[in-house]
C-alpha cells in the first residue's frame, strides 16, 4: 500500500524500520523524511496531510529496502556528522562515532596550550579512515601541520575527498602503520582496529556485514595494533610528544601497560560522556640534561 500523506508515510517508515530490528527507528524515520522530502519536523507538523507524490514514495521505498537489509543509513546518505562537520563516508571507511570526538577534543586542548610545541605542532593521524580525526584537528587548530596515514588506498581517497570538501590542507601517507613514515611528530593520534577477531561475528549487522573488517579487526585479543604502535612510536615522536589512542571500553589498563613498557610517562585514561574508558594518552620523556662539573 502506497502512503498518500506525510503522516501515512511517517507511520509506514517507522513501522518497517522497527520490524527490521532497528532500535533507532524513530530517529531514522525523521532523518529519511527530512532527507528525501526536504522538510523539517516543523514543516511536517504544520502539514501532516500533505500529499506524497509517486516520485517521492519511490525514492523513499528504494532507500527503505536497503535499510531493511541493515545497510547503515550513513552509507546510504553518504554523510556523517563529526565534531560539527559533515564527512563523506562509504564502504571504504568506518562510520565516525561520537565517542571518537573525545580523542579530538583532548588533542586540540593540548595543541592550544601556550608554548611553541603546542602552537605549531606536527600531528600524525595513524589509521585515519575517513580522516575525521586529522581533519577535525586541522580545522580546529589551523597552525598544526597534519599528516594522515592508512594502509587502505580507498580510505585515503575518502580522507582526501573530505579534506578538500572541508578546506583542510593535509599530507597523505599510504602504508601499514609506520612502514612508510619518515618524519617525526609532536602528536600521534590513532583509532586503530581494536575489536577481537572472535567478537566480530557477534556485532550488529550494520557493522559486521558492511563496515570494513580491515578497520575493525584487532586480531586475537584486540590489542595487536596498540602493541605495534607503542613499540614503534618512540621512533616517530619528538621528545615530549604525545601518543593518544581511542580504545575499547575494557582496554584502558592493558593499553596503559603497553605504553609503560615502552617508557612512556604521564599516562592517563580518560572517559567518554557515558563514563566509559575511551582514550589513553602518554608522553615521550624529554632526555635530562647532564650536569657539567666546573673546575
Amino acid at each position: 500500500m502506497v502512503p498518500e500523506t506525510w503522516k501515512g508515510l511517517r507511520e509506514m517508515v517507522s513501522h518497517r524500520l522497527r520490524e527490521a530490528g532497528i532500535e533507532s527507528f524513530e530517529y531514522e524515520t525523521w532523518v529519511l523524511l527530512e532527507w528525501k522530502l526536504g522538510i523539517s519536523r516543523a514543516d511536517y507538523y504544520m502539514g501532516p496531510e500533505t500529499k506524497v507524490s509517486a516520485g517521492q514514495w519511490a525514492e523513499i521505498e528504494k532507500v527503505l529496502l536497503q535499510r531493511e537489509r541493515r545497510i547503515p543509513l550513513q552509507y546510504l546518505m553518504r554523510t556523517c556528522s563529526f565534531m560539527g562537520y559533515d564527512f563523506y563516508v562509504d564502504e571504504n571507511v568506518l562510520i565516525p562515532r561520537q565517542d571518537t570526538e573525545v580523542l579530538v577534543e583532548r588533542a586540540v586542548a593540548l595543541l592550544r596550550r601556550n608554548g611553541p610545541l603546542q602552537k605549531a605542532g606536527k600531528v600524525l593521524d595513524l589509521c585515519t579512515g575517513s580522516g575525521c580525526i586529522g581533519i577535525s584537528v586541522k580545522l580546529l587548530c589551523p597552525e598544526a601541520e597534519v599528516t594522515v596515514a592508512d594502509i587502505s588506498s580507498g580510505a585515503l581517497a575518502v580522507a582526501r575527498r573530505n579534506a578538500e570538501n572541508l578546506g583542510a590542507e593535509l599530507q597523505y601517507v599510504e602504508g601499514n602503520l609506520f612502514e612508510t613514515i619518515t618524519d617525526t611528530y609532536d602528536f600521534i593520534l590513532s583509532n586503530p582496529p581494536y575489536i577481537p577477531t572472535k567478537v566480530i561475528d557477534g556485532l550488529m549487522p550494520e557493522v559486521r556485514d558492511y563496515e570494513p573488517h580491515l578497520a575493525l579487526d584487532g586480531m586475537e585479543d584486540g590489542l595487536y595494533f596498540y602493541r605495534e604502535i607503542c613499540r614503534e612510536a618512540k621512533n616517530f615522536l619528538n621528545p615530549g610528544g604525545r601518543l593518544i589512542f581511542e580504545i575499547g571500553m575494557e582496554q584502558g589498563e592493558d593499553v596503559k601497560v603497553l605504553m609503560e613498557m615502552q617508557g612512556m610517562e604521564e599516562i592517563t585514561i580518560e572517559k567518554d560522556l557515558a563514563g566509559l574508558d575511551r582514550v589513553v594518552l602518554g608522553r615521550r620523556p624529554v632526555p635530562q640534561m647532564k650536569e657539567v662539573a666546573h673546575v
